[in-house]
């Protein structure tokens, strides 16, 4: 993960500008809650203002209310259904997208692994196809999700993360942003239901988003986002 050549945040939007590569940014977080899809979509449209052809190619609000507003009037590519098992589950339209063919699409969810068949069995294999269609892609991924880390995940966590994503996929990210909030500020997110819906709420904090799991995964996002990753950190406010 660790490039010092990786161009500084605020070349991002040049890098977009350019037609013959799509280009790859990735926001990581300590934990849900944090803020990375609200500022995925909050760069889309500042994106959108400065001319840059932006679509939605998949967001999860997980019902807050304040990531849905967000979305605001950014095109949304729609969904494809899969019929499995009896069951229709909707993915992300890959091909859509591709004929398309934005200047960039905000794609979350970076770890997801897509329903039986699909076109590739994980999102970033998406993410490489736009990529090389020259579609570049914002996408957002909590750091226990990168694969070489998931060890130290179940020990910090007592956690089993199965959805993980190869470390030689982030290292090709032309930037890398970490938002970061304090332990405090993300607990208090979980309290007034921001995060998870009320019945969730009370476990989560004596589980996962206690103090002790909270701050070494902030501990271990910082460190191994910052070391020659000329990284934005920012304090998000969702």
């Amino acid at each position: 993960m660790k490039d010092e050549r990786r161009p500084d945040p605020e070349s991002f939007l040049d890098l977009v500008a350019q037609p013959l590569k799509g280009r790859l940014k990735i926001y990581i977080g300590a934990a849900a809650g944090v803020g990375k899809t609200y500022k995925m979509l909050e760069e889309g449209h500042q994106l959108r203002e400065k001319g840059i052809d932006v679509v939605v190619g998949l967001v999860e609000t997980h019902r807050r209310a304040e990531t849905a507003e967000k979305i605001g009037d950014l095109e949304i590519i729609p969904r494809r259904t899969i019929e499995y098992r009896g069951t229709t589950l909707s993915e992300m339209d890959l091909d859509a997208i591709v004929a398309r063919k934005p200047d960039l699409a905000i794609v979350d969810e970076l770890p997801h692994t897509n329903a039986p068949g699909s076109k590739h069995e994980k999102r970033y294999q998406d993410i490489e196809e736009l990529i090389a269609n020259g579609i570049s892609v914002i996408t957002a991924i909590n750091i226990q999700h990168i694969e070489t880390l998931n060890p130290l995940m179940r020990r910090i966590t007592g956690i089993d993360v199965r959805e993980v994503v190869p470390d030689s996929f982030i290292a090709r990210a032309d930037q890398i942003v970490n938002i970061d909030v304090t332990v405090e500020q993300l607990r208090e997110r979980l309290r007034d239901g921001k995060i998870y819906p009320a019945a969730q709420i009370e476990q989560a904090l004596k589980n996962f988003f206690k103090p002790t799991n909270l701050t070494a995964l902030r501990e271990l996002t910082l460190r191994e986002v910052a070391p020659g990753l000329n990284p934005q950190r920012e304090e998000q406010e969702a």
